[in-house]
């Protein structure tokens, strides 16, 4: 049986990371790209990076902050600096203000093409059923919809399967998963702030702490809202 070969758009984050883990645990080899697409804070590239080596995934970033982009995905928390980022639940209605407009069209016509070269027949993303409430292009039909236009897009030269096997579960699922694989939680960032320490109260903190109270696992995270109380 031929090797399989999938391309994972990692952030750093618990839920890329998890992915990445989960397929390698399925036999697949993986080719791991991610993004500078201008986000407020480029420390989440670095445990990026950490992860696909210890994975032994080849890495690749694409410097799209270089190429543009910035003054194009304006107004959104994660990529302009005059917009607060928001505290509170990430189901909350302020959360929208942290979407960044067709960020995962973009991310993944760019994977797609790696995997054309690279010859790996999927292209794998972390989203879950959290991220429906404010994401447009994390929901089952923009997976649908990509997923057929770009074998349109590249028909002749590849299949390509796009793999969002997180889309119907919850982020304590996730946790559930990522601790049965051994995942080094302390060594992923969620945080969209991107200080010394997670904050533990902007939307991606207060998700990733709750998600590990609900899969009863212990946080390894320290979260500068708990140290500071410590004080």
């Amino acid at each position: 049986m031929a090797e399989q070969r999938a391309v994972v758009v990692v952030s750093g984050g618990l839920d890329s990371t998890t992915m990445a883990y989960s397929l390698r645990a399925q036999g697949y080899s993986l080719v791991a790209i991610s993004f500078d697409y201008g986000q407020r804070h480029r420390k989440e590239l670095a445990f990026a990076e950490q992860m696909a080596a210890d994975l032994d995934a080849p890495w690749t970033l694409i410097d799209l902050h270089a190429a543009g982009l910035t003054s194009v995905l304006t107004g959104s928390a994660l990529t302009d600096e005059s917009v607060t980022v928001p505290d509170g639940h990430y189901a909350d209605e302020s959360m929208k203000i942290t979407v960044v407009p067709n960020r995962n069209a973009i991310m993944l016509s760019i994977a797609c093409a790696l995997a054309v070269t690279r010859g790996a027949g999927a292209v794998a993303f972390g989203a879950h059923t959290g991220d429906h409430f404010i994401y447009p292009d994390c929901r089952p039909e923009f997976v649908r919809a990509f997923e057929t236009m770009v074998n349109i897009a590249v028909e002749g030269l590849a299949s390509i399967e796009i793999l969002t096997p997180f889309l119907s579960m919850t982020k304590a699922d996730i946790v559930t998963l990522g601790a049965e694989l051994h995942v080094p939680f302390e060594r992923t960032w969620s945080c969209y702030k991107g200080g010394a320490l997670h904050c533990g109260t902007c939307g991606t903190c207060y998700e990733r702490r709750e998600a590990f109270a609900l899969a009863q696992m212990t946080d390894p995270t320290v979260y500068e809202s708990e140290s500071a109380a410590a004080r």
